[in-house]
């Protein structure tokens, strides 16, 4: 209900039918689910589109290059795109809409897979290392559709309507590792090399998910965000008050939820990365790798309902833990794991996964928290451009360790790491605690 005179004649700048979204909660409850469902199919699509350079983008390399050393760079040179992506789809979605960025950046990832799949035909490795820093913009999307489903959603939501999102990208990303030897044989029978197979499956994929939010994504939840939030916020001396109280407790919680996604990250796509290398090693088939991805990938988005539901009721901090936690165990089982044993494989890339997933919805929701619509896609966009570069440095950095140690050297590395996440969180609670301690008021409870 607006009282204001300054609300009133705020509410006048926008057009007749976002006046009646902004003064009705019940059409904002309906786009809001409505939005949900579009995201969700979108991002089935996206989930097959995402599987290909994880399941086979290290063993093109590996075929292509002729050495292990630089079997990481498909995965580092994909995340480096998916970074630039990341900031631009965050750009268009904040000048644009959500409908415009998210359908940009999926449309580029499916021209990018085409281009991958020509380099493999001409063998141009060139065309491979642009083709694959292309096709990153369809992760990058994939990550950012996540937010999407969270632009309308209620501070007690955000957390449950992120992990919608995220849930039902594990229906296409994990049957595209599992299509893998299918798209090989298809690829063989239209004249093409088989590993490249997967990306035909990636063009696809990725192309469908944008012409869905682009036909779809109506009205754009984004906007509708922003509508209800200018309206809302017009009083400019009470919004001054509230930013100069709120302001640190907002710029931390950005930073410790970037943190804890970073580091994720890097632990996630290191040890991922090598797996299938390592498996290749040890005699296992294509097949066998394409399984023990589809597990870790389910591991990492089939979780995200209950994830979200528990992010949102027992808390960032203790499900950020959590992720640190089942990190390292991920990282010692993948290390102690017998190289012939698929069963210990997939233990330790479920826990990677799971891991993972506990970390960037966590994470996530601590962006979201700490966000206002009117700069929320912009800074969306740019904490997963530090997220895509950590995935990078993880992939680049992950070949090189194998190849002057071991797979079990890289695992226990990376499990590690991921317990820097506790102290990082267990200092941003104590810090809330004695700002509150001082009658701060927090626009956001960390803990909600």
């Amino acid at each position: 209900m607006l009282h204001k005179a300054d609300d009133l004649n705020n509410l006048e700048k926008h057009p007749a039918w976002l006046q009646s979204y902004i003064n009705s909660p019940e059409k904002q409850r309906k786009l809001y689910r409505r939005t949900l469902m579009i995201v969700v199919l979108s991002q089935i699509f996206g989930g097959a589109g995402l599987a290909a350079g994880i399941t086979v983008g290290a063993l093109l390399a590996q075929d292509m290059l002729g050495t292990d050393s630089f079997a990481g760079v498909p995965a580092a040179l994909f995340t480096v795109g998916s970074a630039g992506a990341a900031l631009l789809v965050g750009r268009l979605s904040q000048r644009y809409g959500r409908r415009l960025g998210l359908a940009a950046g999926f449309l580029a990832g499916g021209i990018g897979a085409i281009g991958v799949v020509i380099s493999a035909l001409t063998n141009s490795i060139l065309l491979l290392f642009i083709s694959l820093l292309i096709y990153g913009a369809g992760t990058a999307t994939n990550l950012q559709a996540r937010y999407a489903g969270s632009d309308l959603a209620k501070s007690t939501q955000r957390a449950t309507a992120i992990s919608i999102a995220m849930v039902s990208t594990t229906f296409g990303a994990v049957a595209g590792p599992n299509l893998v030897s299918v798209m090989g044989k298809f690829a063989i029978s239209i004249g093409v090399p088989e590993l490249s197979g997967p990306f035909i499956l990636a063009a696809a994929a990725y192309i469908l998910a944008g012409l869905a939010l682009l036909a779809l994504l109506r009205p754009d939840p984004l906007v509708v965000a922003k509508a209800i939030a200018s309206v809302q916020k017009t009083d400019e001396s009470n919004l001054l008050v509230t930013d100069s109280s709120t302001l640190a407790i907002n710029k931390r919680d950005i930073v410790v939820g970037a943190t804890v996604m970073l580091l994720t990250q890097i632990v996630m796509v290191a040890i991922m990365t090598m797996t299938p290398v390592h498996m290749g090693h040890h005699g296992h088939s294509l097949s066998a790798v394409g399984m023990v991805i589809g597990f870790h990938i389910g591991a990492m988005y089939l979780p995200s309902l209950v994830t979200g539901i528990l992010v949102d009721k027992i808390g960032r901090t203790k499900m950020a833990i959590a992720s640190g936690v089942t990190l390292l165990a991920a990282g010692v089982t993948a290390a102690i794991a017998p190289a012939h044993s698929m069963l210990v494989l997939i233990i330790a890339l479920s826990l990677l996964g799971i891991g993972w997933n506990f970390g960037l919805i966590s994470g996530t929701a601590l962006i979201v928290d700490a966000t206002h619509p009117a700069t929320r896609a912009k800074t969306q966009g740019t904490v997963d451009v530090l997220i895509a570069l950590a995935g990078a440095s993880g992939g680049a950095m992950s070949g090189m360790i194998v190849a002057n140690s071991s797979y079990t050297t890289l695992s226990l590395a990376g499990g590690f790491l991921s317990l820097l996440l506790i102290p990082v969180v267990v200092w941003s609670r104590r810090e809330r605690k004695n700002r509150n301690s001082k009658n701060i008021n927090p626009q956001n409870d960390f803990e909600a």
